[in-house]
């Protein structure tokens, strides 16, 4: 089939070249985003006196159209085209005569395609966002009902210190609200509008580019045509952001995984969330978390790939420049995929304060507390650390804990130590002495829930 560039070549590729070039398996996602902006163009060029009225109408209609049979399967996309814009304007054409070949007066597929890319990426990351907020608001509820609940905080995966279920949830909460906030300023600095920058020089058509661009809800036009047709800078930014959700969601899978063990038994995932093996009949596998885990790696690689595919172009667009699209369709497919999977999962999980408690009570993890009891007393705090240190050594080797350290042995070591000592570093006082503000301590986990309960609020208002 001869191509509509056909002109200084014969138009005929090799059947193989054809297929190795063409975007339409891929691209063809962004019919309605090519559909709009042919019409906001189209009626531009109608503006400047560039097209008549009448032919505005017949292109507008025709256009809406194909757009109508396509979202309704009366049209199919045929994957013969080499891209969506060419599949559109060949059946414009067909129906609607030779007026369909002015549609790509004062445009270039360059910068239809930018264009298409960025109206497409602002829905696409808009419906991330509102996933997001549906996990916030899920992990949310979790922190709600996990503010008595007590359980080790870990470094190093070792018990810490004490905390409530509450603390480590709103961490995630916080972690996810910055990943929203990410979103929403890589939006911000990819909301101008390329059309019109033509090729790369711009064109010789009176156009009104601001007229384009405020009719498909853009800031501005791009300021510079070449950088118009060339800037895939959001695709690195959204990616980036798109992995950092991953990051992040893979970081909670991981505790997942490891709290649902019989190992830790903090939590129990529902059954609808897990699967169960083969062979042995007794597993209940944390399947959607590892799923999750695993899928933060594909869209790593999205990242670097696009990445790689920039670092030595020459201005203004190439070819390479097609290989934009696989990557960051994919990465918003996942991150929609996994956020969709993860917000019920969290929502119906199990809490088993008990075992939560039970490792708190076991792991020295008031030793902080003893030392900073006796440094109120005032022994110097590096003191009572080497001092509490070696208690905690004595009561490994006898199978103790400090709560049952018996007092005389305390009073051997330090008559500083009194009978409050054991209320001193009981669990629930270890927690409600953290009064420093983003802490464990009660005041400050319920400043946190209702800053987060704040924040939901006002991005649904938006």
């Amino acid at each position: 089939m001869k191509k509509m560039w056909a002109g200084r070549t014969s138009g005929q590729t090799d059947r193989i070249a054809d297929d190795f070039n063409a975007s339409i398996g891929f691209d063809s996602a962004m019919y309605r985003e090519d559909i709009r902006g042919s019409i906001a163009h189209a009626a531009m060029l109608a503006k400047q006196g560039i097209l008549t009225e009448e032919e505005y109408e017949c292109l507008a209609a025709g256009l809406r159209g194909i757009e109508e049979d396509l979202t309704s399967g009366r049209l199919a996309i045929d994957p013969q085209a080499e891209d969506i814009h060419m599949f559109v304007e060949s059946v414009l054409t067909d129906r609607v005569g030779e007026t369909g070949k002015k549609l790509h007066t004062a445009r270039s597929r360059n910068d239809q395609v930018a264009l298409d890319l960025r109206l497409y990426l602002r829905e696409q990351t808009a419906t991330v966002q509102a996933e997001l907020l549906a996990l916030l608001s899920a992990t949310l509820e979790q922190a709600r009902a996990g503010q008595d609940a007590i359980l080790p905080g870990y470094t190093h995966l070792q018990r810490a210190q004490p905390i409530v279920f509450a603390q480590q949830m709103l961490a995630y909460c916080m972690m996810f609200e910055r990943d929203y906030t990410r979103l929403g300023d890589a939006l911000a600095r990819m909301n101008y509008c390329p059309l019109g920058s033509c090729a790369l020089a711009g064109t010789t058509y009176p156009t009104d580019r601001a007229m384009t661009a405020k009719a498909l809800g853009f800031t501005a036009p791009c300021e510079n045509s070449i950088d118009g047709v060339s800037d895939r800078d959001y695709c690195i930014e959204l990616g980036s952001a798109f992995a950092t959700i991953m990051m992040h969601l893979s970081r909670f899978s991981e505790e997942l995984i490891l709290w649902s063990s019989w190992e830790f038994g903090f939590v129990e995932l529902d059954d609808a969330y897990t699967t169960g093996s083969s062979i042995m009949p007794q597993k209940k596998n944390p399947d959607m978390a590892e799923l999750v885990r695993g899928k933060t790696g594909r869209v790593y690689g999205n990242l670097m790939g696009t990445l790689t595919m920039l670092k030595g172009l020459p201005l203004a667009y190439n070819k390479d420049m097609q290989e934009d699209k696989e990557a960051i369709f994919d990465s918003v497919e996942t991150v929609k995929a996994c956020l969709r999977i993860f917000a019920p999962m969290v929502r119906t999980m199990r809490l088993h304060r008990d075992r939560m408690y039970e490792a708190a009570r076991v792991g020295f993890i008031n030793a902080t507390d003893l030392a900073d009891y006796l440094a109120r007393k005032g022994m110097p705090f590096r003191t009572a650390y080497g001092l509490v240190g070696e208690l905690v050594a004595d009561c490994i080797r006898r199978g103790l804990v400090l709560d049952t350290l018996p007092l005389a042995e305390y009073r051997a070591r330090s008559p500083l130590i009194e009978e409050d000592v054991y209320e001193a570093i009981s669990l629930e006082t270890c927690v409600a002495r953290r009064i420093s503000a983003g802490g464990t301590g009660p005041d400050s986990v319920h400043a946190q829930l209702e800053s987060v309960s704040e924040f939901i609020a006002k991005a649904k208002a938006r």
